[in-house]
């Protein structure tokens, strides 16, 4: 008797094209019996199962290796051998791959407004127009002058003028002062201090004297008296007192600032003048930080932002809330205030003279155009200046400040439809570079049409590198690079490490920053030398710590190591450290770093968050052990292949950093199987091999130039063309990979005109 199959016309002519009944289903077809559940029908993930693309940096041997041994998660052999290829390669080409992204859709420049640190850094340059620009900061302490004292407000004898590295009067320093009387005298120091990043200062004298301090006192109007940060200046008995404030400083820049110290008809006389900089501890304020040079007042606006979105791995302003709108209005109150308060100083005149209204005009003019970022056409001028009240300018200040302030072309400086002229390249490069507006030549130089070439474009974005502000830019890269925190994430327990306190952590972070600067500004600005640098900044505090051989002085003392045990940023004991538990050493926290930001590759959120409880282990294992223990099934192991041998490779180094050969009475164990992009093993033993594994990695470099250019730019590099990481590769490569010169080339990359609009 026939049998009749009924079949689907549709999936007939699939069987058919796919050779009959008996034919294997092509990789299409798996993906969708296999992985779309949880992965999406084009990889777009799935909510509550696999929320992140299914995209990666896999050679197609090497995504199907990884289908073979993992994939489905729960049931792994129902996709291997022939399968695991034909879903690769079907993946592969569909979606998988970065071609196979770039041809489905090229990403676009985002809308997007000023980050947190650009609105700060905007309006400290904006303001910066009128009160001056500071000169180059050369630490080395402030100028100090000494006097007796004949009364209490008055001084009588002027003794020495001399620069004091630090803040500090005790016998030893009083004694090297002539004919001073100990009971009457008084100091006064002054110049500029330097606040290395943005946030909460704590600034405080220890004294039984009187102290003032006065930091970043903006212009006054005349007859108004200048108030101090700190006014402690009545003692109070003979015991020494703490005098504190707080204070919030837009990072990168100098603050003047004057300390004033008196002594009058007592028994004793002593000051330690301290400061807490953001994640740091109480100390004198180092002689780096002090500078006898003159700086202007800056515009900080203490108004709080909500934080910017960083969904993608870099700070964007694309998230627009009532709390950001809100912030936004509060902040241009506060600087509205300010410059109707002080506008005479502002606009250079006085009350009174001839050609008061003229000054305060042109200063009007002058604010709005930076803030846009371009000049304005008559018909704008005399709209903005159209409610100009000459009988009170300061009421038509305020509200045109806050007009400027709070308007989206101040706020969104590249919109799309915007004119794509020598301003905007100049506004784009002023963004890049310093989160901030152009600077006088980056403005001439757009208003004389000197924008228009590659050349062109190169030569201001390297004169930019030179500024202050392209430091503090890039430094905010490598904290954010190397996921650094606060001190407060770098406590250890007490008992097991009893030296590794605050001080000890304060030390770590100068230490790292010295390195920093060692190679990217002081020497060849190599990334390589990142990775395989032998040489540590150390303090006498970490010398006795670590173990190393003892160093003079009260500094930092640039050493070499063993090469066997360094591996450059990698092994610094404050990255090591701040990667590790309260105990004992991380292999998961540091193999999920080097995975992500070093080597680039991704990692999908694990299925569960399962807390790791030393407790709960045998404690004769060792921490390899215990780690491999806890990662053994196989829906970890995805993941955790990567993983663990990077973090394994690194478990010479302690909860605190400090290199040791014994964990838990037993030889470490530093050796592993990294499987790479192209489904090879490389074999790793030890922090050396895996810096250089990452020196030899085209995905490293390639992840460290994206990293870089989103910090900067705050979009997607793609969205420039589809060729401009490999342009910019190919440039970094044949630059013998300079840090600097790389910074400076994307910013003119996304300084030059761009067919590809901007999407709201």
């Amino acid at each position: 008797m026939p049998v009749t199959i009924r079949m689907n016309p549709s999936v007939l002519i699939v069987v058919l094209l796919a050779g009959g009944l008996n034919a294997a289903p092509d990789g299409a077809a798996l993906f969708q019996t296999q992985c779309a559940a949880c992965h999406g029908s084009r990889g777009e993930g799935v909510a509550g199962k696999v929320d992140e693309p299914l995209q990666g940096k896999r050679s197609l041997a090497g995504l199907a290796k990884y289908i073979d041994r993992f994939m489905p998660e729960d049931h792994p052999e129902k996709c291997q051998g022939d399968d695991a290829n034909r879903v690769a390669e079907w993946i592969f080409g569909a979606f998988y791959s970065p071609a196979a992204r770039a041809n489905a859709q090229a990403p676009r420049l985002q809308l997007s407004h000023l980050t947190n640190e650009q609105y700060r850094q905007t309006v400290a340059d904006l303001f910066g127009l009128f009160t001056g620009r500071p000169g180059e900061f050369t630490g080395g302490g402030l100028e100090a002058r000494y006097f007796n004292a004949e009364k209490m407000e008055q001084r009588k004898e002027h003794l020495v003028d001399r620069i004091d590295s630090q803040i500090v009067l005790d016998p030893a320093v009083l004694a090297g002062v002539p004919k001073l009387k100990p009971g009457s005298f008084s100091v006064t120091w002054t110049g500029s201090l330097f606040a290395p990043e943005t946030g909460d200062y704590g600034f405080r004298g220890i004294t039984e004297n009187g102290v003032k301090l006065f930091l970043n006192p903006l212009p006054w109007r005349e007859g108004r008296e200048e108030v101090p940060v700190i006014d402690g200046w009545v003692s109070r008995g003979d015991q020494p007192r703490i005098e504190e404030a707080r204070l919030f400083l837009t990072g990168g820049r100098p603050y003047p600032v004057r300390v004033q110290f008196l002594a009058y008809g007592q028994k004793s006389a002593s000051l330690r003048f301290e400061w807490k900089p953001p994640g740091g501890v109480w100390e004198l304020v180092p002689a780096t930080y002090l500078s006898k040079s003159w700086a202007p007042a800056v515009a900080v606006p203490t108004t709080g932002f909500p934080p910017d979105d960083a969904s993608q791995g870099y700070e964007r302003g694309i998230a627009v809330s009532n709390e950001w709108f809100d912030a936004v209005v509060r902040a241009s109150v506060e600087l509205a205030d300010f410059a109707s308060q002080n506008l005479d100083s502002l606009a250079g005149t006085k009350p009174g003279a001839p050609d008061r209204d003229e000054k305060i005009r042109t200063c009007c003019v002058r604010f709005a155009e930076r803030a846009f970022r371009r000049p304005l056409a008559e018909p704008q001028r005399s709209a903005l200046l159209k409610d100009f009240d000459p009988e009170n300018p300061e009421t038509t200040v305020r509200e045109l400040v806050m007009r400027v302030l709070c308007s989206p072309r101040f706020l969104y400086p590249l919109p799309p439809g915007a004119p794509t002229d020598g301003f905007a390249t100049a506004a784009s490069l002023a963004l890049s570079l310093w989160d901030s507006v152009p600077d006088e030549p980056l403005w001439q130089a757009a208003a004389k049409d000197r924008l228009t070439t590659a050349e062109q474009i190169g030569e201001q974005a390297r004169r930019m590198l030179a500024n202050p502000r392209a430091r503090h830019k890039l430094n905010g890269f490598f904290r954010h690079w190397l996921a650094l925190g606060g001190a407060e994430r770098m406590a250890k327990d007490p008992k097991t490490f009893p030296s590794f306190d605050e001080h000890l952590i304060a030390d770590l972070a100068v230490s790292l920053g010295l390195f920093l600067d060692e190679v990217v500004w002081n020497g060849n600005a190599d990334y390589r030398d990142l990775l395989l640098a032998d040489f540590l900044h150390v303090s006498p505090r970490m010398a006795a710590f670590y173990g190393l051989p003892p160093v003079a002085g009260e500094g930092f003392t640039k050493v070499s190591l063993p090469t066997a045990q360094r591996a450059g940023v990698l092994t610094h004991p404050y990255l090591m450290a701040s990667l590790a538990y309260y105990k004992s050493s991380s292999p998961i926290h540091r193999g999920v770093f080097v995975t992500r930001n070093v080597l680039g590759r991704t990692l999908k959120p694990p299925p569960m968050a399962i807390e790791f409880m030393d407790d709960r282990f045998d404690p004769s294992l060792t921490m390899r052990e215990k780690v491999t223990q806890l990662t053994s099934k196989p829906a970890c192991m995805s993941c955790h292949e990567l993983i663990n041998p990077l973090g394994f490779s690194l478990e010479n180094f302690d909860a605190a950093g400090r290199w040791r050969d014994r964990d838990a009475g037993k030889p470490v164990d530093p050796t592993g199987s990294y499987p790479t992009t192209q489904g090879e093993s490389l074999a790793l033993r030890g922090p050396r091999d895996l810096a250089t594994q990452a020196i030899a990695s085209p995905e490293a470099s390639r992840s460290f130039l994206i990293q870089l250019f989103q910090h900067t730019v705050k979009q997607a590099p793609q969205a420039y063309g589809p060729d401009t990481v490999d342009q910019l590769h190919a440039s970094f490569t044949t630059d013998q990979y300079h840090i600097r010169n790389l910074l400076a080339r994307i910013a003119a990359t996304a300084a030059a005109p761009q067919p590809n609009p901007a999407t709201p």
